[in-house]
């Protein structure tokens, strides 16, 4: 199979590079005072060696750590170009994926490992959400700037809501039942979707990417990386609490929340990073780096880790340790411009999207997280 020069670079950051993992480290630590019989080597070089041991024990680590499991791959075959966001029906057990390079939103079953429709007539669709309640499916469309509304039987669109330029994120208040979604040169658009109907916006800076809420609070975090700063909105008073500037890591588009602990998580592209907030007053704690181009950020509160998809062609998989400690656990290879994912806590399943490129075709995998 032939390879990119993007790919090549993946898998060579993957596996070529000397293994400096913590666990590498503390393998080392561990043995580098033991007793050297007489006539051996220089205690030097006995660790040199110890060292160069436990890299070939661990050879891999980087490239599968083991912390996600590939089992299955789903084709796609007819997709082409990118991928945007993901949603789940976790009781159906069915994926859909937002098929932006040929205005499609895919409908995978995972119970079969098949595409079961392909629906066509979308424009531009980037934001996803499954409405479980009537069985519904909301589709962000950025070219025609519509929010459509799909029936999950038929896949027939049943609505439509205009007026929403470069629809983007989606997200359901849970509280409420009402569709929070990010569109045009910098706003929040509250939908209910019975109707549906835009009741209300909050004006933002700039245009919003990944955008978070609370379940047990009323705040929501947005990215807005053309305003290099991130805004806090109350979503009861449809305000802006605050806004925390993003300037010496630019380019913050993923985003992902634990509240248990009150941090927020934002992926940076300039220069790869991931950056962890305190969501008490948005003060930067901690800061870690991350693979290039990444697009989806996921936080696993079961394993208390991270998933950092990147276009590069990697996965991050990044552990909390504490509040405000972190280590990058392992990488996983993926392809070229496989930048879009999504981790479904119900399936316990990790969704990566990619692309078809030369010789690789589109398709999803599927991780078991370990």
């Amino acid at each position: 199979m032939t390879t990119t020069k993007s790919e090549r670079r993946g898998k060579a950051s993957a596996t070529s590079r000397p293994d400096n993992s913590p666990r590498v480290q503390r393998w080392v630590r561990k043995h580098r005072d033991s007793p050297v019989p007489r006539g051996t080597a220089e205690p030097a070089t006995i660790r040199l060696a110890l060292f160069l041991l436990a890299t070939a024990c661990l050879a891999g680590y980087a490239a599968d750590s083991g912390a996600l499991k590939l089992i299955q791959t789903i084709p796609l075959q007819g997709v082409k170009g990118r991928f945007d966001h993901f949603a789940i029906d976790a009781k159906g057990n069915r994926l859909f994926v937002a098929a932006l390079g040929i205005n499609t939103l895919e409908v995978i079953d995972l119970a079969v490992g098949k595409r079961i429709q392909s629906v066509a007539d979308m424009s531009k669709p980037t934001g996803v959400l499954y409405l479980a309640d009537h069985n519904q499916i909301a589709v962000a469309n950025g070219d025609d700037g519509t929010f459509k509304l799909l029936d999950g039987a038929t896949f027939k669109v049943i609505h439509s809501l205009g007026g929403v330029p470069d629809a983007d994120n989606l997200r359901l208040d849970p509280k409420t039942n009402l569709a929070w979604l990010g569109y045009g040169d910098g706003a929040l658009g509250i939908i209910a979707p019975a109707g549906p109907k835009l009741t209300g916006s909050v004006k933002l800076a700039a245009h919003p990417e990944s955008f978070q809420m609370e379940k047990q609070g009323a705040r929501i975090f947005v990215n807005l990386p053309d305003a290099k700063q991130i805004a806090v909105i109350d979503r009861e008073k449809r305000s802006i609490l605050q806004t925390w500037p993003m300037e010496k890591f630019g380019a913050n588009f993923p985003m992902a929340l634990d509240e248990s602990t009150g941090r927020l998580f934002v992926g940076c592209r300039k220069p790869p990073r991931l950056v962890v907030l305190d969501t008490s007053g948005g003060k930067p704690v901690a800061d870690i780096a991350i693979c290039g181009d990444t697009d989806d950020l996921f936080w696993d509160a079961k394993r208390r880790r991270l998933y950092v998809s990147c276009g590069e062609g990697l996965v991050d998989v990044v552990e909390q340790t504490s509040a405000d400690h972190y280590q990058t656990l392992g990488r996983i290879t993926t392809a070229a411009g496989a930048r879009t994912s999504f981790y479904s806590p119900e399936l316990d399943r990790y969704f990566v999207a990619v692309p078809e490129r030369g010789n690789q075709q589109a398709e999803i995998r599927i991780f078991q997280p370990e």
